[in-house]
This record gives C-alpha cells, structure tokens and sequence, in this order.
C-alpha cells in the first residue's frame, strides 16, 4: 500500500518523527491546539517561513470545530447588533474560502428567510441584505430575490402555509468543519509545520521572566518531552483558561463556554429545496441540507461542565423540535432524529462583571514575554485570528517575520478541483466508480483524489462502501489513517467521515468492519482492535443514554462515565471561570 508524493501525510511514519522533532529542534512558534484557529495559526507561521510545531491533545478538530452548525456563514445576524466590521471581515473570508482557498470544501447554499410580520419585516430585512450583498454577500453567488407567500411555500413546500407571509432568498455557505480544520493543518504540514496530535501540554518551559517552550506527553503511551521555541501561542479554545493556568500567569482575557446542540434528520422529512433561517425568541434557528439530511440547530445554554464531551440533553432536543415544528407540515418526532451532537463556542467573558461582555470577536493578547493568547472568533474568521496572532507572536521572534500571505494559499486539495469536476465522468470509468461517487470523492478531498484512489489500486475491495455506512468506501478509512492523522475509531466514525451522526446506529454497526481496515494501517493486533471497538461503543451508548436525560448535571455524569480511547489523556486541573 503505498501514496504517490504530493503532499504532507499526517500517518504513523510522520508521527515517528514528529515526535523526534519535538524533542530535538528549537521552533520558532508552538502553538497549544488543533481546532481552526491553532491550525491556521500553524499555516499562516508555516508560509511565513517559519519553524512551526503544533500539538493537541486529542484529535484535530476533536473540541469546537467539528461541533458547529457546518456553516463558513458571513454573519447576517450581526448586521442586527451593528457589527458591521465583523459582517465584512466575514464575507471577505466566506468568498476568499468559496472562489481560492477551499472551493471543495467550502460550498454556496442557498436559504429562504421565512417572513411573518406584515409592514415592516420586509422593509427591515430587505435592508440588512442589501447591506450583506453590498459588503460582498453578493460577489460570486446571487443577490436577494423576493418571494411571495406563493413563491415561498414551492422553494419550502414542508412549510405550513400559516407560518409565513412571504419570504426572501439569499445565499451563503456549508462546509464540513472537521474535514476542513484537517486539511488547514495538513496543508501547514505540506510548508514544513510539525504536527503531532494526542500530544498534551502539561506544562511550561521558563527562563527568568520568559516562556521558552512546552512540556508536553504523549496521549497514546504516556512519554514525555520538552519543546522548546521563541514564543507559545495558546489557541485552546474553551481550555484557554485551563492552559494559561499551566504556564501560572494571568491571563488578559477568560473564556466562557456556552453549549451548542443540533439534531441530524433524514432529508425526506423536510421537504425543501432551500436551507431555512428562523427567528427565535434569542436567537436563530437554522436548517441545513447535509448530503443526504437536515442539520436543525442550534440551542444556545452555559455549560460549566466536562469540557471535552458537552452532553445533549432531553430538554435541548425537545427545545429545536418545538421550535421547528412551528413551521413544519409534518411535524419532527424523536424518532426521526438519525444524530445528536453537542459542541461548545468559546465566547469572550471579562475579569469582572463590569467588563465582562460576551463577544464573536476574538481576542489577543501577549500574555508574558514567549507566550501569546488567542481566543473568542467564530470559525469563518479563522484566517484572520491566524494572522494577527502571528502578527502578536512576531515580537518575540528574534529573525524578522515577514506578512501574512495565506490569503494566496489554497488548501491541499483546492488546486485542479474545478478541472476535475469537469472530468467526473471520465475519472469515474477510471476508478471504476458511479459518476455520483466520484463527485462525492471530489467534494471531500479535491485534487488529492489520486492520492486516495491509488490506495485501491492493487486492493479493488477497497472501492466497495461501508457495509452499514455506504456513504462511504473502504478506502476513504484506509486513507484516514494513512495520511489524515486518524488514530483511534472515534477519528474516523466522527470526523473523517460523519458517520457517527449521519446513521441511526451512530456507528456502531460498522464499527468493526471501520476498526479492522485502520488496523492494517496502524498495526492494531486482535486485542487493540477489540478495546478500539468497545470503547467506541460505550461512547455512543453513553451519548445515547445522555440525550434522554433531563438536565446538563446528569447527561454530564452518564457521558463521561465512556471511557478515553487516548489512554493516557490527563484531565486539566479545573479552573473557576
């Protein structure tokens, strides 16, 4: 089995090395997190010529960026509280993402705005879109278009006709956000950044006054090691405070985590040809087509528990389904819920309660001499905290730091992609694949479908689907692990692929089948692959069982009570937020 060069693999042989690199080479940055933001970070230090290093402790992806509403949106509902730069600043990204950057990824959706107030509503609404459009909203994909009552209910037939008294189309995006993050850090691996997962910072290097580096161990076998750098950026996301209090400084900034729940539901149980955005009492409430369902989130609640397995409860359920079968024909029942996930945002909170405002807009600061902190953002921004923590950072690099320049950087995988769409039907006699299959191929991984393919050249079994997910083909695991950074079941069942929300069994039917192709990769034996497959198991039987509980304490108890798969994870100390 082996991948044509092309690009940096994230597999057990790079894994090896980096952990090499990590004890032996002095870096020029470190960044502390593998969600978008510290993986952009990487990226954007990476294509500056710098020596880069990125460690997490679990999975890339594995917190807040593969847990959002799967949207690269440009911030319509922040026109309301007049965060007009935010509303720019996101549209400049969504199209950089959509035209350059991740055009596999990064995809135009199409969403109907429900109107239900006569006189006024239209005029408003009508107004903020023309603003959205004219900051960009509208540069690549259409404008706003009116809709009638009528016109309305055949984009939304599934609707009900007393729920609205007309409508407005616009347009923004989805995107699979664990794929993405994955991608934005192999392809800072591609320009030279040393990126090593299960990797946990257990501490801080000092000298005198200043920050010199990391201790970090290992989340798989317990070792430990030292690295060290000019400066440390913390982009832990909501465990910002909880590694700040490792390096036993005071931070400028805390982080307040407030709790996202969303409900994956088959596609024909909403009939629409349009992604819909409804009013709630606080906030919105969004539906979003996903292959082949709807995403109907999301709740908006503190959460001062578990920060690594946030618990969807009965009552968050209960609270998206009341609150979209006020517009449905058919009504959404607790059965027809295929997946369940809950995700934390990292919102911005102050010291004190005279300062203290919760805030999309993110947050930096050099906290001592070597160490920096970024926090708060929303992921479509993701580029632009990159930057300006690098930007910050730059003051403790001693060689200059030249500019940013990711916003000229595809991700892997961006380069060809539209040629290749163009070709589907001869790629598909090539591979041996429905045309369909292929477009599915090339929207998950671009131009690196050659690269993944090759895997099943001399193995065609390779190219069947997932007995119980077909969605997805064998070599789409193989490929997971071989060079996307996958170590445990988990990985792959919840964000190399969706699998783990996109099928009723969550999982678990394929969970075998899954474990036993990475174990040809990985050199699992009978007994690694059996302990991968039971604790995936329990997992989904505690995420089951959470989701039928009443309130956050108890859905917390039953979910952690899961075991780890990285068996030598340690808990942060808890901080008081």
């Amino acid at each position: 089995m082996t991948i044509q060069p092309g690009s940096q693999l994230l597999g057990p042989d790079q894994r090896r090395t980096a952990w090499d690199r990590l004890g032996k080479d002095h870096f020029d940055v470190i960044v502390v997190g593998g969600g978008v933001v510290g993986a952009g970070i990487a990226l954007d230090a990476a294509t500056r010529g710098l020596r880069v290093a990125l460690v997490e402790a679990r999975d890339l992806a594995s917190g807040t960026s593969s847990r959002s509403s799967k949207m690269f949106h440009g911030g319509l509902r922040y026109l309301e509280q007049l965060e007009f730069g935010l509303v720019r600043e996101a549209l400049k990204e969504r199209e950089l993402s959509m035209a350059r950057l991740a055009p596999h990824l990064v995809k135009p959706l199409r969403f109907l705005y429900p109107l239900t107030r006569r006189v006024w509503e239209r005029p408003y609404v009508a107004a903020g879109l023309f603003l959205y459009d004219t900051m960009g909203g509208a540069k690549s994909v259409p404008g706003q278009r009116h809709l009638s009552r009528h016109g309305a209910l055949r984009l939304a037939p599934g609707l009900r006709r007393n729920s609205l008294i007309g409508g407005i189309g616009y347009y923004d995006t989805v995107v699979d956000d664990a794929r993405h993050t994955m991608t934005v850090a192999r392809t800072a691996a591609h320009y030279g950044a040393v990126i090593r997962t299960s990797t946990q910072v257990v501490g801080f290097l000092r000298e005198a006054d200043r920050v010199v580096g990391v201790r970090v161990r290992d989340s798989e076998d317990g070792r430990s090691a030292e690295v060290r750098g000019h400066v440390v950026i913390n982009a832990a996301g909501v465990w910002t405070d909880e590694v700040q209090a490792l390096s036993q400084q005071r931070g400028r900034f805390h982080v307040r985590a407030s709790k996202g729940v969303h409900i994956v539901v088959p596609r024909d149980r909403i009939v629409s040809d349009a992604a819909i955005i409804l009013r709630t009492a606080t906030s919105v409430l969004f539906v979003i087509p996903w292959g082949a369902h709807w995403i109907v989130g999301t709740t908006d609640t503190d959460w001062n528990l578990d920060l690594a397995h946030p618990a969807a409860t009965k009552a968050d359920i209960d609270y998206l389904l009341d609150r979209v079968n006020q517009v449905l024909v058919t009504p959404l029942a607790h059965d027809d819920i295929d997946g369940v996930y809950a995700g934390l945002r990292p919102l911005l909170a102050g010291e004190n309660d005279d300062t203290s405002k919760l805030s999309r807009e993110h947050a930096v600061a050099r906290i001592a001499p070597g160490l920096v902190a970024i926090a708060g953002g929303k992921y479509t921004t993701y580029r632009v905290m990159a930057y300006d923590a690098v930007d910050e950072a730059a003051q403790d690099i001693p060689a200059r730091v030249s500019p940013s320049i990711t916003e000229k950087v595809p991700l892997l995988g961006a380069d060809g992609y539209f040629a290749l769409v163009n070709q589907t039907v001869q790629l598909a006699d090539e591979y041996g694949l429905h045309p369909y299959r292929v477009k599915h191929l090339l929207d998950r991984y671009g131009s690196l479908i050659d690269e993944v393919m090759a895997l099943a050249a001399d193995r065609p079994e390779l190219r069947q689907p997932i007995t119980a997910a077909p969605s997805y083909l064998k070599v789409e695991v193989v490929y997971a692990a071989a060079a996307e950074g996958a170590l445990h079941l988990d990985d792959v069942l919840a964000r190399r692929t969706r699998i783990s929300i996109e099928y009723p069994h969550r999982g678990a039917d394929c969970a075998e089948e899954v474990a036993e192709l990475m174990a040809g990769v990985l050199g699992w034996d009978e007994a690694d692959t059996g302990r991968e497959v039971r604790t995936y198991l329990a997992r989904v039987d505690a995420e089951i069982r959470s989701q039928t509980q009443p309130d956050d304490a108890s859905a917390d108890a039953l979910r952690i009570a899961a075991p780890e798969p990285r068996p030598e994870i340690l808990e942060p100390v808890p901080v008081e937020r």
